[in-house]
């Protein structure tokens, strides 16, 4: 089923979509990588605040590259979201319900998924030219000495994800084999 999706998320909208389903994201999205988690993380356990409000919100795994002139981003294809896996339950846990990246993720962040009504989507590795033209806004907001992992928030226009893995726990990467192979 092909759906379009407003920022930020809500339980409601999280608990229709089904994995396989392609979605189109409108509005708000954060940006941040492997180093950006583990300093979110840091922060948190230094008991300070992040620097935006997660609750409801989608990360996008993405490091773009440098905007040419006249672009408001570079080449914004997604990065592998195991990386982040081992800081993700805590960010679930507070709020967080929405992760847009390619690859699996772990068991313990798809049991946090289910415990705090998350979904976790793909974009398609290798097309970030043409997802980059869906983003109308691009501004750092936080770890700017990060560069190109620095946190940023993003106004996007119908970026296209497929929803891989929905808040019931239904794995894309675990049952696309079987079903293709049928």
């Amino acid at each position: 089923m092909e759906r379009e999706i407003c920022t930020p998320l809500n339980d409601g909208v999280i608990k229709e979509i089904e994995a396989g389903d392609v979605c189109y994201i409108s509005g708000t999205i954060y940006t941040a990588r492997d180093a950006a988690h583990k300093r979110m993380i840091e922060t948190l356990e230094a008991g300070d605040k992040l620097p935006f409000d997660i609750k409801d919100q989608v990360i996008y795994y993405l490091g773009p590259t440098p905007a040419r002139e006249g672009q408001v981003i570079g080449s914004a294809g997604p990065t592998t979201s195991t990386r982040m896996d081992k800081y993700t339950p805590k960010l679930l846990d507070l709020g967080l319900k929405g992760m847009i990246g390619k690859g699996k993720r772990s068991l313990e962040v798809v049991e946090a998924m289910k415990k705090n009504t998350a979904v976790y989507f793909a974009a398609v590795g290798g097309a970030g030219a043409l997802l980059s033209k869906c983003i109308k806004k691009s501004e750092v907001i936080a770890y700017d000495d990060l560069g190109t992992e620095a946190i940023r928030r993003l106004e996007v226009e119908r970026l296209p994800v497929i929803a891989v893995i929905d808040c019931g726990g239904t794995d894309k990467y675990a049952t696309a084999t079987g079903e293709w192979q049928s």
